[in-house]
């Protein structure tokens, strides 16, 4: 079933003010600049083998060999992928979160693939070299190297950290346990660390002994500071607490946040914030809430639908709890169509409503060329109606329901084509569950919406 709700153009004052902050380097430019930052130092990594290593002859020093390469560009990578989680600012706000967490996930991949590789080509290498067995020999490195034991203890940290943030491994877990798993990373590099200057024959002293200090020191600079101290000082200075919980519909609450100098957090529409409620069960664990109204200077506004433990238990926290934030994260924003002028799509389903409401309140778009396409399961399932019927009063927008089961609602290509006439020319903004956001996108680029267009922000990775 479709239904729809329309009325007079007037966008709302706030639209311009809150989208002429400093211009940001384009997210696909800041991308393709980090990735190349990435790839030269891997190259600058892998120069240091070259450097070392006048020839390579029989297949112990081949083995050898590939064990160096691999174990240095393994040690290389667990800082790099720290610091894609690390919060850092300018990374969160400009790449947005679920481009770091692919980012992330994939080098992760990559990591567990390089040490594999690092432990069975240098105990084969070795072996050859000394005529002995590979089990003997891998027992004589374990004991009798210095800082073995502690390296061999962080691989497996490592692995067991890569197997169990696989997908089918992760879906069988609670996001807290798998979160608190996930945590044994930084205890893996760090025990790991100390093998790497005293077996590593390319990290002798001199400059590259130093970068490695400054690569893995600046890791955990960071680290310590956005992750720990940032939001230490955010606490003291914002004073954040919760105001009120708003039931919203069956197993959805809006979260009102109150505190001093919101302003200050910069936040806009479209972002979101890691909360971390201080209340039993809570206290231990930061999930990621997007905004579900513009920033207000008194209040921020979560909505949180129960998908879990956590977040069952935000619908039980009381008025006056602590909040402690990390963010405001994200880059679906409307910095993404400023000064664009093309008409913009907003295609929401189930809970992914919640950024694109306050979007839909904010984002700059043509007299009449801004839509909101809302996909539910049914009408109960709806949220914030008689807001977004007075949003697209207000802006002359059009509001698109499709209700009901995806058979009953039908192919999504089909949809968007009949309701939003020049899809091809629109800017989306998408949010949703990641197999129904997979097919919207498919149905867009289908339609003839080049990918630059399409704006999807995901926090399930």
């Amino acid at each position: 079933m479709t239904t729809s709700a329309a009325g007079p153009a007037r966008p709302p004052a706030r639209t311009a003010r809150r989208t002429t902050r400093g211009a940001r380097l384009p997210a696909d430019t800041l991308a393709a600049t980090v990735l190349a930052l990435v790839g030269a130092g891997a190259a600058a990594v892998l120069l240091l083998w070259w450097q070392d290593t006048r020839s390579v002859g029989g297949a112990d020093q081949w083995l050898t060999g590939a064990g160096r390469i691999t174990g240095l560009l393994a040690g290389y990578t667990a800082p790099v992928l720290i610091l894609l989680m690390a919060r850092i600012p300018p990374l969160e706000r400009g790449l947005g979160a679920d481009r770091l967490a692919r980012w992330h996930a994939a080098g992760g991949r990559y990591l567990v693939g390089l040490l594999t590789v690092h432990v069975l080509t240098v105990v084969w290498g070795y072996a050859l070299t000394v005529h002995r067995n590979v089990a003997g020999e891998a027992v004589d490195i374990v004991l009798h190297y210095p800082d073995m034991l502690k390296a061999a203890f962080a691989t497996l940290l490592m692995l067991g950290v890569g197997a169990v943030s696989a997908r089918a491994a992760r879906r069988r877990m609670s996001y807290d346990l798998w979160y608190h798993l996930h945590l044994a990373t930084y205890l893996a590099v760090a025990l790991g660390f100390g093998h790497q200057l005293t077996n590593g024959a390319d990290l002798g002293p001199g400059p590259a002994r130093t970068c490695w200090y400054v690569l893995y020191l600046g890791t955990a600079a960071a680290l310590g500071w956005y992750r720990l101290a940032v939001p230490a000082l955010r606490d003291r200075r914002h004073r954040l607490r919760v105001a009120e919980v708003r039931p919203e519909a069956p197993g959805v609450v809006s979260v009102f946040v109150t505190g001093r100098r919101l302003p200050e957090l910069r936040a806009e529409a479209g972002q979101f914030f890691r909360l971390q409620f201080q209340a039993p069960g809570l206290r231990w664990t930061a999930n990621p809430y997007s905004l579900s109204a513009p920033p207000h200077p008194d209040f921020l506004r979560f909505t949180v639908k129960d998908l879990g433990r956590h977040s069952a238990a935000v619908a039980a926290l009381r008025p006056g709890t602590a909040v402690r934030a990390e963010g405001p994260y994200g880059a679906l924003t409307a910095r993404r169509v400023r000064g664009r002028g093309r008409p913009v799509l907003l295609l929401a389903a189930g809970v992914g409503i919640t950024p694109l409401r306050a979007l839909f309140e904010t984002l700059p778009a043509p007299r009449g060329g801004l839509t909101l396409v809302y996909r539910a399961s049914s009408a109960a399932d709806v949220l914030f109606r008689d807001e977004l019927a007075k949003v697209a009063a207000a802006r002359g927008a059009r509001v698109h329901y499709l209700l009901g089961p995806r058979a009953e609602v039908g192919d999504t290509g089909a949809a968007l084509t009949r309701l939003v006439p020049g899809l091809a020319r629109h800017e989306v903004f998408l949010c949703g569950p990641d197999a129904l956001a997979e097919a919207a996108v498919r149905a867009l680029r289908a339609a003839g919406v080049p990918r630059g267009r399409i704006h999807h922000e995901s926090f399930s990775l």
